[in-house]
């Protein structure tokens, strides 16, 4: 008998585990849901951006960007026959960036667009960082920073040092382009109301 509630509790447990380790949709598997769907646009950003000749951060800054080996960027443009999408994609974005794996950096609302930064891992070992941005006139964007050795106080100095404009992103306002010539074949709309997303972040 104790052997039988013994081999209960052990399966209890086992579940409890597994439930807690599916407590919902991971950002990775929704964005990953979304490769196909046409409203979405998306791109990875080279890092080799931060380190080009025209760029022109501080030290401090480049130690900061340097930790930093991947961008993915997705992103939701606003149109009129998509706001109830929009609305719905927002709000579950949200409910997955809720889950307390995802650990508040910062928020920055300013001039109707709102921006969150969150992270994975470690206090002292960064798995990843997104940065949630979103304008009710333009769309939303989901930026994945992946690298090495990232640190929070970091990531937040460099959140902060953007909101201000202390962070010079004259070397990335090519992005845009990138998202054009990317989807040249898309409707011409769609890559240019991504395009004011991505520079609204950046300006």
């Amino acid at each position: 008998m104790v052997t039988l509630v013994r081999f209960l509790v052990g399966i209890s447990v086992a579940a409890l585990a597994l439930v807690s380790c599916n407590d919902g949709t991971s950002l990775q598997r929704y964005l990953v849901d979304k490769q196909d769907d046409d409203k979405y646009v998306k791109l990875d950003i080279a890092t080799s951006l931060f380190e080009s000749d025209d760029a022109n951060f501080t030290e401090e800054q480049k130690e900061i960007l340097s930790t930093i080996k991947k961008v993915n960027v997705v992103a939701f443009p606003l149109k009129g026959e998509n706001a109830a999408d929009y609305e719905t994609e927002r709000a579950e974005l949200a409910k997955i960036l809720d889950n307390e794996k995802y650990v508040l950096l910062g928020k920055v609302n300013s001039n109707g667009s709102k921006m969150t930064m969150k992270y994975l891992g470690e206090e002292d070992a960064i798995d990843e960082v997104i940065i949630f941005a979103s304008d009710d006139t333009r769309g939303f964007a989901i930026f994945r920073l992946l690298g090495d050795d990232m640190k929070p106080g970091q990531m937040l100095k460099l959140m902060n040092s953007i909101n201000s404009g202390d962070l010079d992103l004259s070397a990335l306002s090519g992005i845009g382009d990138m998202f054009e010539d990317e989807f040249d074949t898309q409707n011409t709309d769609t890559a240019e109301e991504f395009t004011d997303i991505v520079e609204e972040i950046t300006d």
